[in-house]
C-alpha cells in the first residue's frame, strides 16, 4: 500500500472533494486524481464513488481506509518505540482537559509529572468532556481526561474516580438554616430553593434532571451557566443553590467556606471521571508515569 496514496486518499475523504483536498495538499486536481486511480487500479476496484457530494467511500473504498488507518498507527508506533529506545526520559505529551477540571487539578498533578519527567513537555488542548472524546479519536491529543458515558469502540476509558453529586447552598437559603451542613439530603429538601442550573447538555445537568424527573420535582430556576466556576461564585453571593460534582467543591463547611455543601442522596449513574485514549495508541514511559501520577493524585 503506497503511503503518498494512503495520504491523499484520506485528504479527500476528511474534505469531501477532489479539489478541496487538491488544495488542501497543494498540488493541483489533475495530478491528486491520478494517484488516487492509480491506487485503485492496484487495488482493483473503485475507493470513491464520485457520484456523490461530497464524494464517499465504495465498499472497497471503506476496507482500504480502515486498513490505511491500521498500517498507519503501526507505523506512528514503531517510529515511537525507536524514539523512546534512544531517548528514553523526553517526549511531548498533549493533554486534552477541561478549564474547570484543569483549575482543579494541574496545580497538584503537573509538579509531581515535571518532577519524575522534567524533559517531557506538556500542552493543553482545553476543551468540555462531549468534545474530547472527538478529539482523542482524531489523534489530536493523547490522553483526554473527561467525564463522560463510554461509547466509543476505539477508545480505552481508565477510570481515576467516582465522582459524587453535592449541593451547593447559599448560607442565607432556607435550607442552610434548617439542616446542618454535611448532611446528606434528598434533594426534595431543596423543592423551595431558586436552582442555578448548569447547561443542557452538560453530564452534572443530565444527572440532575434525571434525579428531579424521579422526585416529581420542577425547580424554579434563576439561571443557566456552562461553567462550575461562575455557578459556585454565584451561590457564594446570590441566595440560590447549585448540583455540582464534589470533586470541585470546597466540602469542609468552615466557617470561612463561601457555601454550605450536601451530598445529595439517591443519584444512580454518578459521573465517572475518565484517563481516555485510542486504543491503538503506544504509551510510551512518561505517559504511563503520567497516568500513575493521575491515579495518586486523584485518589
Amino acid at each position: 500500500m503506497n503511503e503518498k496514496h494512503m495520504q491523499y486518499i484520506l485528504a479527500v475523504l476528511k474534505e469531501g472533494s477532489f479539489t478541496a483536498a487538491a488544495r488542501k495538499l497543494y498540488i493541483s486536481q489533475p495530478s491528486l486524481s491520478q494517484a488516487i486511480k492509480a491506487a485503485e487500479t492496484s487495488l482493483g476496484a473503485a475507493i470513491f464513488d464520485r457520484s456523490t457530494d461530497p464524494v464517499s467511500l465504495t465498499p472497497a473504498g471503506r476496507l482500504y481506509v480502515e486498513a490505511a488507518d491500521q498500517i498507519s498507527s503501526i507505523s506512528s508506533n514503531l517510529k515511537k518505540q525507536v524514539e523512546e529506545l534512544n531517548r528514553e526520559e523526553s517526549g511531548l505529551l498533549r493533554l486534552g482537559i477541561s478549564v474547570q477540571r484543569g483549575m482543579e487539578l494541574l496545580p497538584v498533578l503537573y509538579p509531581r509529572f515535571r518532577a519524575q519527567f522534567p524533559h517531557v513537555s506538556l500542552t493543553l488542548t482545553e476543551q468540555g468532556s462531549a468534545n474530547l472524546e472527538e478529539t482523542v479519536l482524531e489523534g489530536a491529543v493523547d490522553i483526554a481526561l473527561l467525564t463522560a458515558y463510554p461509547r466509543y469502540e476505539g477508545l480505552v476509558y481508565e477510570l481515576l474516580k467516582e465522582e459524587r453529586l453535592v449541593l451547593l447552598v447559599n448560607k442565607s437559603c432556607r435550607l442552610a438554616k434548617r439542616i446542618a451542613p454535611g448532611t446528606p439530603i434528598d434533594l426534595r429538601e431543596a423543592a423551595d430553593e431558586e436552582f442555578l442550573l448548569s447547561k443542557k447538555g452538560h453530564s452534572v445537568r443530565v444527572i440532575l434532571d434525571a434525579l428531579l424527573i424521579e422526585r416529581g420535582l420542577t425547580p424554579r430556576r434563576a439561571l443557566e451557566t456552562v461553567s462550575i466556576e461562575v455557578g459556585k461564585r454565584m451561590v457564594a453571593a446570590v441566595p440560590l443553590v447549585m448540583a455540582c460534582p464534589d470533586a470541585y467543591a470546597d466540602t469542609d463547611n468552615s466557617p470561612t467556606s463561601p457555601y454550605y455543601c450536601y451530598p445529595i442522596e439517591g443519584v444512580r449513574n454518578p459521573r465517572h471521571f475518565y484517563a481516555c485514549y485510542r486504543k491503538n495508541l503506544y504509551l510510551p514511559k512518561y505517559m504511563h508515569g503520567f497516568l500513575d501520577c493521575l491515579h495518586d493524585t486523584c485518589f
